[in-house]
């Protein structure tokens, strides 16, 4: 049996915890963060959302990365929301005659903790959109520790598509982007904490297109920027909790039986909940156990209700003893955090 503890303090961090990277723009979602160990911190890597301010409730204003000279810049497109060719129906995207754009654009945003609940969030971003594949902002961070250095994977978003694309630090003071690692239209890439059989290995969730929907692979390389040997993990099922697209979450944990996977999964109505996978040590392309069902469902009421109603979503967790620390966004507009214990989910998953 499953006992998730959800912290008493959530949500952890909301968009009010966050000041705007610019004057003239307002922070709407704070989630989805990557999270590590750094120092003696609790360190949360989020997605900041945020759009322009508009004075007049009957102007629409999209920001976006101009990518024109030398220097990269935001700007923000301006609209009328009674302009019969405009589409305003999904909160998440503007639909204009000559392409869709997102109502915001985000950044990724440092929040520290010594308890893991209690968190300050830094006054500046630590990364922003800079380059032509990063148009439409950077999403959904994870965070991987290799030797001295942190690989965060992240979501590229732009006209182009979507890619997964890295940058390392090993501060979190300094970072560099060596650049793309998977094209579009691929989302929710991690790499393994360990190399495996010699090489880096990640996950990553390929859109699927004809024949498949959105569904898990693994990937090896000699190093994270020239991955390839990919292996089919896990579709979505043909119905039920699953059956919508399902994706990589925390970054694997090796276990005493395997790597544990912590995902996310989603009905064709983008009703988003979480569940745990066991793979093989040493080829986690093998999948030894798959939940029968969530671990985490959006049954609170920030999680049901938000700027994407009934979504929990993570990106990163962390293990202390027997408990299992999962952070996650909430309704595509907080973070918050949940207890499980280890051994609980191992003997889901086992049925030891």
């Amino acid at each position: 049996m499953i006992r998730p503890v959800r912290y008493a303090e959530n949500p952890l961090v909301t968009p009010k915890d966050v000041k705007p990277s610019r004057p003239d723009f307002e922070v709407i979602g704070s989630f989805n963060a990557g999270v590590i160990r750094h120092e003696g911190e609790v360190l949360m890597l989020m997605r900041v959302a945020e759009r322009p301010v508009s004075p007049d409730p009957a102007i629409c204003r999209v920001p976006y990365l101009v990518c024109d000279g030398p220097d990269a810049r935001i700007a923000v497109r301006e609209c009328r929301r009674d302009d019969p060719d405009i589409n305003f129906s999904d909160p998440r995207v503007v639909g204009f005659p000559d392409g869709t754009m997102l109502t915001s654009i985000s950044h990724l945003r440092l929040a520290r903790s010594r308890d893991g609940r209690g968190f300050t969030v830094d006054e500046t971003p630590a990364l922003m959109p800079g380059r032509p594949s990063e148009r439409y902002g950077l999403e959904d961070p994870r965070i991987t520790k290799l030797g001295d250095t942190y690989y965060i994977v992240y979501k590229a978003v732009s006209p182009d598509g979507v890619v997964q694309s890295l940058a390392t630090t090993r501060d979190f003071v300094t970072f560099e982007k060596p650049g793309i690692i998977f094209p579009p239209e691929n989302m929710d890439a991690m790499l393994f904490p360990e190399k495996i059989r010699g090489r880096f290995a990640a996950l990553h969730r390929p859109l699927g297109g004809m024949l498949a929907g959105p569904s898990m692979w693994v990937a090896y390389g000699p190093d994270p920027m020239s991955l390839g040997e990919h292996h089919f993990l896990l579709g979505r099922s043909t119905s039920g909790w699953d059956s919508g697209r399902v994706g990589g979450g925390a970054v694997p944990i090796l276990t005493e039986r395997g790597w544990l996977e912590i995902y996310h999964a989603a009905t064709g109505t983008d009703h988003y909940c979480l569940g745990a996978l066991l793979l093989d040590a040493d080829r986690p392309e093998l999948l030894v156990a798959k939940g029968a069902g969530p671990i985490l469902r959006p049954d609170a009421p920030y999680e049901a209700n938000g700027f994407v109603n009934n979504v929990v979503f993570t990106c990163g967790a962390l293990v202390d003893g027997d408990c299992l620390s999962v952070y996650y966004g909430a309704a595509d507009e907080t973070m918050c955090g949940v207890d499980f214990s280890l051994s609980e989910i191992l003997d889901f998953l086992t049925g030891a």
